[in-house]
């Protein structure tokens, strides 16, 4: 144990962080997934708590490896890994595993389970974007030399994510835009793409304002008959007519969605329920994973939600601290592009489920079960980890070379004084 926790370096705050997540995990998804388990395993409720602590020990020995590899390493597969996503999001755009009429996933041929792409996607397209960043800081301000390079990957990425994902690819966006504006790229062209932008997320509003105002009686029948894309289209466009005129049409899935979990927060209340307590999970949709956060202030009350807030800024406030310490461009560059995205899903995920934001499908990062999302989530730690681990290292060295420096320096101030004496006394 004492060999393991002398290998084990880093930022001990971020890793105080990970164990908190991860313990706070076990006793949500435990409970969220009791009734479930029940009824799937007849009467053996502890199976998707076992499945739990499996993918956390896994997920803790990804984060452990991940962090002993130098992060220089990760610049020279940046770019061949994100080669390698393009067209593995193309495939599963096409060929992909279907769940709500949306193709995100690939099942992997000797494991059985399914990957959601995206996941390596974002992971390769940070890597590749700090590389691209740091190798251009000279001509960066260039639209053709510095802004080109680094946007068109990330503009292709969020395209085909978007099909199948529009959440995801939004955050994605915007993650890459604020690594941008802290990459210094001009801020004339960054202000061009989010107006690009703007213009099919105001036509995505406008659709559902126009919705909302004309019910179409064929509704149903036409989302039968139409293609993936468009009945994806048809369910964002729901979402945010779901938002915005809350609970007029019952009928609506996510309005269902959005009134259980505010139910689970209002009997939560300050304190909460208490562990095991909850009577939403019940009946909100996926308890253990996109509403877990509803789960935990049910349980948890006020204080357990504040709480979960404070552990992510604070893993944020400690990435931007590794940021401002590494003194390399790269390592800077993407232990902030990552920290970046996690932290930003996990306040969309909470946000969702406290009804300032459109129902989404994405998870509280390190809390919600476990899946491939869960083990690409550990990679990226263990990433950031591997940044600090290196950047403590240098630190290091650095005090060691001044202290042999002053060292010195006190031993030939010590060999003059006793010269000056003897030369007194002759």
């Amino acid at each position: 144990m004492k060999g393991l926790r002398h290998k084990t370096k880093g930022d001990k705050v971020i890793w105080a962080a990970v164990f908190l997540l991860v313990v706070i995990s076990l006793l949500v998804v435990y409970s969220a997934t009791g009734s479930l388990a029940y009824k799937m395993y007849k009467g053996n409720t502890e199976v998707y708590l076992f499945k739990q602590t499996a993918f956390i020990a896994v997920g803790l020995c990804v984060i452990y490896f991940a962090h002993r590899v130098n992060y220089t390493i990760y610049a020279k597969v940046a770019k061949v890994l994100f080669l390698f996503s393009i067209p593995l999001l193309i495939y599963t755009l096409f060929f992909g595993v279907t769940l709500n009429e949306g193709s995100r996933w690939i099942r992997l041929p000797i494991v059985n389970m399914t990957m959601q792409t995206s996941d390596l996607a974002k992971l390769a397209l940070f890597m590749f974007l700090a590389r691209m960043l740091s190798r251009r800081q000279n001509h960066i301000k260039d639209f053709k030399k510095g802004f080109l390079p680094v946007i068109i990957p990330v503009a292709v990425t969020c395209l085909l994510i978007a099909p199948a994902n529009l959440s995801t690819a939004l955050l994605l966006g915007v993650s890459c835009m604020l690594l941008l504006f802290i990459g210094r790229v001009n801020g004339k062209h960054l202000l061009l793409v989010i107006g690009a932008a703007l213009i099919p997320v105001s036509a995505l509003i406008l659709a559902a304002v126009i919705k909302h105002k004309s019910v179409d009686e064929d509704a149903v029948v036409k989302k039968e008959k139409s293609s993936k894309l468009t009945a994806r289209v048809d369910t964002w466009i729901s979402r945010v007519e779901g938002f915005v005129y809350g609970t007029k049409d019952d009928d609506l899935q996510s309005t269902y969605h959005v009134n259980q979990m505010k139910i689970a927060i209002a009997n939560g209340g300050f304190l909460g329920m208490g562990p095991g307590n909850s009577t939403q999970r019940n009946f909100t949709p996926h308890p253990y994973s996109d509403s877990i956060y509803s789960t935990i202030i049910e349980e948890y009350g006020l204080v357990g939600g504040a709480l979960i807030i404070f552990i992510y800024l604070v893993f944020l406030y400690r990435s931007i601290r590794l940021y401002k310490r590494c003194p390399y461009a790269f390592g800077a560059f993407l232990a902030l592009g990552l920290s970046f995205t996690l932290v930003l899903q996990a306040l969309t995920n909470m946000m969702v489920n406290v009804n300032l934001f459109p129902i989404t499908g994405v998870t509280l990062p390190l809390v919600s079960m476990g899946g491939s999302s869960f083990l690409f989530t550990c990679l990226s730690i263990g990433i950031i980890l591997s940044v600090a681990r290196n950047v403590e290292q240098l630190e290091g060295k650095k005090e060691r070379q001044e202290n042999a420096a002053a060292q010195k320096a006190n031993e030939e101030q010590e060999v003059d004084v006793e010269d000056a004496e003897e030369a007194l006394v002759v």
